[in-house]
């Protein structure tokens, strides 16, 4: 098996412990050694049953381990990409026509469509449905129970909140938030805060800093 660390120590982190759990239950394939510490604190503490390993320069004592991040981690940190895994539950149905980038994690129940396409770091909790000829830009998260109708295309640097609806030939603008709930029937701009159904702009982000 191959030797594995989680980068983050957050509540995700602590969960994609076990979904690496399920997936050796499945097909032995990783040694799990325990967690990075983005911020270097709480180093030498368990977190979900493992050791927090060290911050950052921790890194260099494992040179051969691959390497997977939470959602929390910061994504502009120097991260070999070769070292980058992707980490998908064993209950997710993604089709084999679909491509991952690096450094992807998927949660239980999720559904992955037929030449759907995600970009590096994209982050999808349990029960999201990504749906045939999607297109997720890199560092996107979404959050439990999103709906995404055939050939959406969110742009990176997104957040679809929870249960949100996103209809069919979409697209959704680079760092734009979609608000828990929303149904999403129009384009979205970019850096824009959608809420309600059907969703409308509330702030755009540009405008509020």
């Amino acid at each position: 098996m191959r030797d594995l660390l989680i980068l983050g120590t957050g509540v995700h982190g602590g969960e994609m412990a076990e979904i690496v759990e399920r997936v050796n239950a499945v097909t032995p394939t990783w040694n799990l050694l325990g967690f990075i510490s983005s911020d270097g604190s709480r180093v030498g503490e368990l977190h979900n049953g493992l050791p927090i390993l060290g911050g950052r320069e921790k890194l260099a004592d494992y040179p051969q381990a691959s390497l997977v991040p939470d959602n929390q981690w910061p994504r502009n940190t120097d991260v070999p990409k070769a070292r980058l895994i992707s980490l998908v539950d064993p209950s997710a149905f993604v089709s084999r026509t679909a491509i991952l980038g690096a450094g992807c994690v998927i949660y239980p129940q999720c559904y992955i469509g037929l030449n759907a396409r995600l970009g590096d770091y994209v982050f999808s909790l349990s029960g999201s449905i990504i749906n045939h000829d999607d297109v997720i830009g890199d560092r996107t998260v979404l959050a439990s129970g999103v709906r995404l109708a055939g050939c959406v295309q969110v742009e990176e640097d997104c957040y679809l909140g929870q249960a949100c609806t996103i209809r069919q030939y979409l697209r959704i603008g680079h760092g734009s938030l979609i608000g828990m709930g929303a149904v999403v029937v129009k384009d979205v701009p970019p850096q824009s805060v959608m809420v309600g159904n059907p969703a409308r702009v509330l702030v755009k982000k540009a405008e509020s800093q």
